[in-house]
């Protein structure tokens, strides 16, 4: 009898080893599939606000914006807050005609042969995610977001050289890039997972 009593004793150590074990593992697979979920959600919010920017839909309107939140529910995103941020842009390689046509010759023109930002939107919560594609003066973007052709000349803050590590554009050629961030905290594992987010990026 006092045999089957130790026996249930460790029978209950065991259990509890093996339950902390199978309860991290359960904790982390939930934490792991959840951010997979995140991350397909700001792919559609990526690739979606991407489409309708190089289509010129215009997100300095309130509807528009609203769309994209749309699109990120349950992302906690909002117009110009929250958990999320949208960042569009559209660049441009400043080539020799551009610089002809801005009344510059290409000695003069000090964004010549340079990937430059021509036109920048930012939906949600810009403190949450800086792009490394330009970070134009902000009093340089007008209210539709584009940069005129004087400052996308010769303001070097426009300048977007971490794209070149994505695409090798020829002078004169664009590219429309979306990116999507969104903190998770939902799924944090205090002390094993810390700070999650999730980040998607498109290139049109």
């Amino acid at each position: 009898m006092a045999g089957r009593e130790r026996q249930r004793g460790n029978t209950v150590v065991e259990f509890a080893l093996v339950i902390s074990f199978l309860a991290l593992l359960l904790m982390g697979t939930f934490s792991v599939g959840m951010t997979l979920t995140k991350s397909v959600q700001a792919g559609v919010v990526a690739r979606d606000a991407g489409a309708m920017f190089m289509r010129y839909v215009d997100f300095s309107l309130a509807g528009n914006k609203d769309l994209l939140v749309r699109l990120a529910n349950g992302m906690n995103m909002t117009t110009s807050g929250g958990n999320g941020v949208v960042i569009m842009t559209q660049i441009m390689m400043i080539g020799a005609t551009e610089c002809s046509a801005g009344g510059l010759s290409t000695g003069s023109c000090p964004n010549y042969n340079r990937p430059v930002v021509i036109k920048r939107m930012t939906v949600g919560n810009t403190a949450l995610y800086t792009t490394t594609f330009g970070s134009p003066t902000p009093s340089l973007i007008q209210s539709d977001g584009t940069i005129s052709t004087t400052n996308y000349l010769n303001d070097t803050s426009v300048r977007a050289d971490g794209f070149t590590a994505v695409m090798t554009l020829n002078a004169g050629e664009y590219a429309y890039v979306s990116e999507a961030y969104f903190k998770t905290p939902e799924i944090d594992m205090p002390g094993f997972r810390d700070n999650t987010y999730v980040y998607q990026r498109n290139v049109f």
